[in-house]
């Protein structure tokens, strides 16, 4: 990977405040070749560990177009086993190699007695749970040397044993840890839908200095008699009552870099590009109204 470092040239400045689009392998060649008219781009950590190959030179020419966040999926950071030493090594190799604006993971977990789930798992809204996520989050920013953001995730139950609710927990976190935000829209949505709470008051509850980046996504309608259960499947475009979600978000944490996630069903890259760009429609409104 050290022969590519002269490749990642341009594109080092920060993360504009206009939306960005996930970088999948079916779009590699595509977004060099075109340079579709998005702000940056958003790459999934764990597909770029390996020594070499086409995915890290396909990474390293969109680097040099566009700036780069690093997103992960598999740390398990919520989890009590041991946090993954491998993992860490090639995470943070990456860190250094590509350079990105930002480095997020979620608040979650995903594996016990060294065995995985293939899902994010909730972790209870309790004291203990945020004195060990303070100490996870501690220690992956000690090994890359950098701030991470930490990004709210959507839930299909609720524990009995919850102290607090889930924007205490993440401003605590924050707090506590020195990590940024990175606020899905789309999963408080789900889960205000799911659980009954106000989505509008949780954005609210946040703290807005920590807040670095949104997610915008789309989720699917699973019908129960006459019950309904949102799920977030980042397989559609946004709903009109994300759309409307976020532009509070935005009056709340002001013009932050907002990313458009698409990870089932990918459409073709103008479906992407389109979505960003209406996106970028709100936070300019937004931008107007608070001149």
């Amino acid at each position: 990977m050290n022969a590519l470092r002269h490749i990642v040239a341009a594109a080092k400045g920060p993360i504009p405040a206009h939306a960005g689009i996930g970088l999948r392998t079916q779009h590699h060649e595509q977004i060099v070749l075109e340079r579709p008219p998005v702000a940056w781009l958003e790459a999934h950590s764990e597909n770029y560990f390996s020594d070499g190959g086409a995915q890290i030179e396909s990474l390293a020419k969109a680097r040099e177009l566009y700036p780069l966040s690093l997103h992960g999926v598999g740390l398990s950071l919520g989890s009590t086993d041991p946090l993954d030493a491998e993992h860490l090594r090639k995470l943070k190799r990456l860190v250094d190699w590509s350079e990105p604006m930002l480095v997020s993971e979620h608040l979650s977990w995903a594996s016990v007695d060294g065995r995985f789930l293939n899902d994010l798992l909730p972790l209870p809204n309790t004291q203990e749970a945020l004195t060990h996520m303070i100490q996870r989050v501690d220690q992956v920013q000690n090994l890359l040397g950098r701030q991470i953001l930490i990004e709210n995730i959507s839930s299909y139950l609720e524990f009995e044993g919850d102290q607090m609710p889930e924007w205490e927990f993440l401003a605590a976190l924050s707090e506590k840890s020195g990590c940024g935000l990175l606020v899905d829209v789309n999963n408080i949505y789900v889960n205000a839908r799911n659980h009954g709470f106000d989505a509008y008051h949780f954005l609210s509850m946040l703290p807005a200095q920590a807040v670095q980046e949104l997610h915008l996504a789309g989720h699917s309608i699973n019908r129960y008699g006459d019950r309904e259960i949102l799920i977030d499947t980042h397989s559609a475009p946004v709903c009109a009552a994300v759309w409307e979600l976020y532009a509070y978000a935005l009056h709340c944490f002001g013009a932050v870099p907002t990313l458009i996630e698409w990870d089932n069903d990918i459409p073709a890259l103008d479906v992407l590009v389109a979505e960003a760009h209406k996106a970028d429609r709100v936070l300019e409104q937004r931008c107007a109204l608070a001149a």
